[in-house]
């Protein structure tokens, strides 16, 4: 059993990236890609998976090279871009170095996690309160840190969570700069689906951090990164992107060929294992995969001390915004008309039951998921195939199939259903009010919650320009008497 214990802070702040262009790095990326280029698509492995590889050389960017700044583009920035995505593309996993700070503050953050659990543990052993946070059966503890709300009464967390989000806060966001700027789009075209920074007071983050320590020495392919359920030969981020932290080997990862390689090996604690999630694929139609991962079986010893701790930031949206794929139209990309735009809360909730349903019938996991891929949507059946619009114009033909759109106009003019491939009489076309009803009202409900989303906000800035105007003066003039 693998206890899980939630906690959030009151006073964190999401990291911080309002610029869009990146700032001159000081040296160069330091890169080791592999000359070699393979398919993008993405394969689900299979059960009776091959050897797990060791020792891929994943690019190695620099957290300074990719960090957005005001300014035009220059070459190591490029650089850094280009061998971060082509690493995604070839391995599904590319490498970050924070160094300097960021590495002290993820070594402390590791350490702290660590002694977390087995002083806990040591007091369960002994008969004392854990609090929730002792080790399970299976001698592993997770651990989930959300910004933005107070202590619960009786809790406790690991030392320097506060600053861990805030460390690996801004590299998930250079990250996902980076990659936008590799798609040929705006650096920050997502930031309308991240929390506002800073957090605004009483409200909780989206994204976490999840620590998580294991006392064994495997993992048996279960819980990589912790707080998801587990598919049976492997798991996938349904956020934006994870970055992971570590320190011992032990996470496996799935490349598009199918092929399981060790992805953290020699990685130190200031090292960023940067896989893409489900989210993301959506928002880029794919272009940009999600990784599949899997905790390594026999893969890795413990450190000195025993076991192996983990940090994972999760970068989740924000419940109420919208994925949309239309920048990645307007950047010239082509897209399947399936990508339709769809709110974070029922893409999770529809990722949820397909994850439910894969649990739960471990056995034909990849008949069900064929079966889920083949179900169609409530967005899918309400929507154009080809234009992607919603059907307002829904029609009945002769053989009572019902199309709207570019669709309706392509059967028409050739005069059969593309359906059950019966002829059509043009001339017996019936308004399907139901669905046109119907449509228009889920039209209606993406457009409020877009509405919502961008007065939401308005507000929130202005609130923030106003309170910005009253503390100005006050800020003057302690700083007048100051220098008086």
């Amino acid at each position: 059993m693998v206890m899980m214990h939630q906690h959030q802070h009151h006073h964190s702040t999401a990291p911080s990236t309002h610029s869009i262009n990146p700032p001159p790095p000081s040296s160069a990326s330091v890169l080791r890609s592999p000359n070699t280029s393979t398919s993008n698509t993405q394969q689900f492995p299979s059960i009776g998976s091959p050897s797990v590889e060791h020792g891929l050389p994943l690019a190695r960017v620099k957290l300074t090279d990719i960090v957005p700044y005001d300014g035009a583009p220059v070459g190591p920035y490029l650089r850094a871009v280009e061998a971060l995505s082509g690493s995604l593309m070839r391995h599904n996993a590319a490498v970050i170095e924070l160094g300097g700070e960021g590495t002290a503050v993820l070594r402390c953050g590791l350490e702290s996690v660590r002694y977390f659990f087995k002083t806990r543990a040591v007091a369960q052993n002994g008969g004392g309160g854990a609090g929730g946070a002792a080790l399970g059966k299976s001698g592993r503890g997770v651990y989930i840190y959300r910004a933005g709300r107070p202590l619960e009464d009786m809790d406790s967390s690991p030392p320097c969570m506060t600053e861990v989000f805030r460390c690996m806060g801004r590299a998930a966001r250079a990250a996902l700069c980076a990659i936008a700027r590799h798609l040929r789009l705006r650096s920050d075209v997502f930031n309308h689906l991240l929390d506002d920074n800073p957090l605004p007071v009483n409200e909780a983050s989206s994204s976490v951090v999840v620590a998580t320590f294991s006392s064994t020495t495997s993992q048996n392919g279960k819980g990589a990164i912790g707080g998801g359920k587990l598919v049976t030969n492997g798991e996938v981020e349904k956020g934006l992107l994870t970055l992971v932290s570590s320190d011992a080997p032990g996470l496996q990862v799935c490349d598009p060929n199918g092929r399981w390689y060790l992805a953290d090996s020699g990685l130190t604690p200031g090292d960023l294992l940067l896989l893409t999630g489900k989210a993301l694929s959506h928002a880029t139609a794919s272009l940009r995969p999600a990784a599949v991962y899997r905790g390594s079986a026999d893969n890795y010893v413990g450190t000195t001390c025993g076991g192996r701790t983990s940090l994972a930031f999760r970068l989740i949206p924000q419940s109420n915004a919208i994925l949309d794929c239309s920048p990645i139209t307007a950047a010239g990309h082509v897209i399947p008309h399936s990508y339709v735009p769809i709110s974070v809360s029922q893409f999770m909730d529809d990722l949820s039951a397909e994850e439910d349903m894969l649990c739960s019938n471990t056995d034909n996991a990849y008949v069900a998921r064929d079966n889920l891929n083949k179900e169609p949507s409530l967005r899918s059946v309400l929507s154009d195939p080809l234009s992607g619009a919603f059907l307002e114009d829904a029609m009945f033909v002769s053989c009572g199939h019902s199309f709207g759109g570019l669709m309706l106009k392509r059967v028409i003019d050739m005069a059969r259903c593309t359906l059950c491939n019966a002829e059509i009489e043009r001339g017996s076309l019936i308004p399907n009010h139901v669905l046109r009803t119907a449509a228009a009202a889920v039209k209606h409900e993406d457009d409020r919650r877009l509405f919502h989303n961008a007065a939401l906000r308005k507000r929130r800035k202005e609130v923030g320009d106003i309170r910005v105007s009253f503390d100005f003066p006050h800020f003057a003039a302690a700083l007048s008497i100051q220098t008086a």
